[in-house]
Parts: C-alpha cells; structure tokens; sequence
C-alpha cells in the first residue's frame, strides 16, 4: 500500500447521479453512475478525476439505442441503471442493468470497450435475466485474489435475493451459478472486497427515496459465504438522507481507502423524496482487527460548475491499462495479476 499523505478534502456532493461505481484505472478514478439530472435514462456516462475534486463528465459510453436485444421484451421503456466496470488485458468489461422488471423481466448485459471513456460495445445477448422472483439488476464484479476466479453479484430490489455466479475467461458468459444464501438485511447493491485475510460483502439496505436506504455489512472467509453479519456501516443524518449504492477504492493519490455512495442532499423528515440524488466520497476505515467502521458523511460547499461537459477524449490511451487493476475491487491498486480461471461451461439465461 502506498505511504498517506496529507489527506485529501472532498468536494462534497459531487455531481448529479446515483449508484456511482468507482474504478482506478492508472492515476486517475473513474466513477461510471445511473445519470440523473436531465440527462436521458437511456445510456451511460462516466466522469474520471485526476485530484477527486474535479469531474469532467465523459460519453455517453453506451447507449440503449446501441443494444440490439433491449427492445425484444416489446416493452417501451427502458432504464439505464447501475454499471460496473473491471479491467483485463487493456480491455474494459463494462456491465449493466436494464430496467424496470414488470411485465417482462430486468436484465444484465455486458459491453467492452478499449477505452475507460468508452464507447463500449455490447456483446450480443443479455447476460443474465430476471424473474421467478429475483430481479436482474446492480452487476458488481470481483476479482479474487486467493483462487484467480471472476465472481458476478447481482439483484435486489422486488425479490431482495442475492446470486453469485463465476464468469467464464471470457468475461462476457457465466460458468455457474453458486447457491449463496441472501445476507441479513440484504435490499440490493452488493459489493464484495478482499481486505485483511477476510471477505467483505457490503450492501444498501431498504427503499432507495427514503430515510431507510443504507449500507450493510457482512464478512465471510470465501467469496460466496457463509455471511456473518456485522450490521450497519453508513446510515442517514439530519441532512442527508438514504446513503447507499456505493464502490470502494484505494485512492491513488494517498492510500486511503475509499467509499463512493450516493444520498439525498437538503432534504427533511424521512421521505420519500424527490429530484436527483447526488454523487459523495467518504473515507472507508478499519480497526485493528480488520473490521470496517462506521462511515462519516462529510459535506463542502464549492461550486458545481467542477462538473464539466465533456466528449470523448483524444487524450486517454487505448491501451496500456495495467491488467491488475480490477474495477469494483477494493484490491485494485498493488497487486499481482490474478492467473485467469478455466472456462466452464455456457452462458446462464435465468
């Protein structure tokens, strides 16, 4: 781990979105959200920072009208919801939620791309599909350390259940399915991170317009369980409301460790609410035995305008991403290349 430094100040809400995934990619940190604000429902940005005070806004990186399958459910209507990203080889393995599950089933489809910035182009067929209950949506990816695998955690929300399933070499098909058990208190947004020799599931917690909205913990000594609770990590004050749907990092600049979350800015009681939710980074702490603490939301008022419009760059390499930077890990900055796992199988429908 690099030495601290001088800790860094937070530009506290940092733009508009919600469900931020955040990846370091090199030197600078990416934060791939659910846009909000204006901005169309039917695709994707990302906004990337080399101080973690200024975000210019880069994309769209994919958009809806670019994914052939998407209107096969014969549904009108599509949301663009809760990305992430890992990176292997100098390729971007970009997946996503496609929304609402109702009288057809939410989906999870996949995308790569040369390019952090994008455009990534989608691979065909969904990834997985809902239903029977469960609802495809908030794909995480974890990279893990100890056995080289590639684990996807997805759903939530109206069925609240949560599956686990390892991804073929490829990245883009599913070996098998791993029966996991739904951890306590579990709603949606799983994040898994290797830390201390101990495995660390965090989630969000209730309805995502109200004060309930938070995020939950459990550890466990293998990627897939069994979970031991260990209760509520981030959770609303008087003035900001609902934090949940995060991604943890290493900051390149200090070391420290990270928490990237939405939540509700200048808002009373205890909901629901209304408007956009708004993009934070926290500090993410341990104790001396390995556990996380209880997070603290910071605030600080600057002005907005950090928040650039900005295109495509020319300025961003196509290559040369180190292949050990894993998107959505918390081991993401200094570690060895995970050895890549032997395909098993074909792709996972439902």
């Amino acid at each position: 781990m690099p030495a601290a430094r001088d800790a860094t100040a937070f530009a506290n809400p940092l733009f508009r979105g919600a469900d931020p995934h955040a990846a370091v990619f090199g030197s600078n940190v990416w934060i791939y959200p659910t846009s909000a604000g204006g901005y169309r429902h039917d695709r994707f940005y990302a906004y990337c920072s080399s101080d973690l005070k200024h975000w210019p806004r880069h994309g769209p990186v994919l958009e809806f009208d670019d994914v052939r399958w998407i209107k096969d459910d014969g549904q009108p209507v599509h949301y663009a919801w809760a990305p992430a990203v890992v990176a292997r080889d100098g390729r971007f393995f970009f997946y996503f939620s496609v929304g609402p599950q109702g009288e057809t089933p939410a989906r999870i489809g996949v995308a790569v791309g040369d390019n952090p910035a994008g455009p990534f182009k989608d691979c065909g067929r969904p990834l997985l599909t809902g239903g029977d209950g469960f609802e495809a949506i908030d794909p995480m990816v974890f990279a893990d350390p100890r056995s080289g695998r590639y684990y996807l955690y997805a759903g939530g929300s109206a069925g609240a259940t949560l599956r686990v399933f390892e991804l073929n070499d490829d990245l883009i098909s599913l070996a098998r399915e791993i029966k996991v058990a739904t951890p306590r208190r579990f709603t949606e947004g799983a994040f898994m991170h290797y830390y201390g020799g101990r495995y660390h599931l965090t989630y969000s917690h209730g309805r995502w317009s109200d004060s309930s909205y938070s995020i939950h913990y459990a550890t466990a000594d293998s990627p897939t369980g069994p979970w031991d609770y260990r209760g509520a990590l981030l959770e609303s004050d008087d003035h900001r409301k609902g934090p949940g749907h995060h991604s943890i990092i290493q900051s390149p600049l200090n070391g420290e460790w990270l928490m990237v979350y939405h939540r509700w800015e200048g808002v009373q009681g205890d909901g629901p609410y209304r408007g956009s939710r708004q993009v934070c980074i926290d500090r993410l702490e341990y104790d001396k035995e390995g556990f996380l603490k209880p997070v603290r939301m910071t605030s600080r008022k600057e002005d907005q305008s950090s928040v650039i419009p900005f295109s495509r760059p020319s300025t961003f390499p196509r290559s040369g991403f180190p292949s050990s930077v894993f998107a959505r890990s918390a081991i993401a900055l200094h570690v060895p290349t995970v050895p890549r796992p032997v395909s098993k199988g074909p792709n996972i429908a439902n």
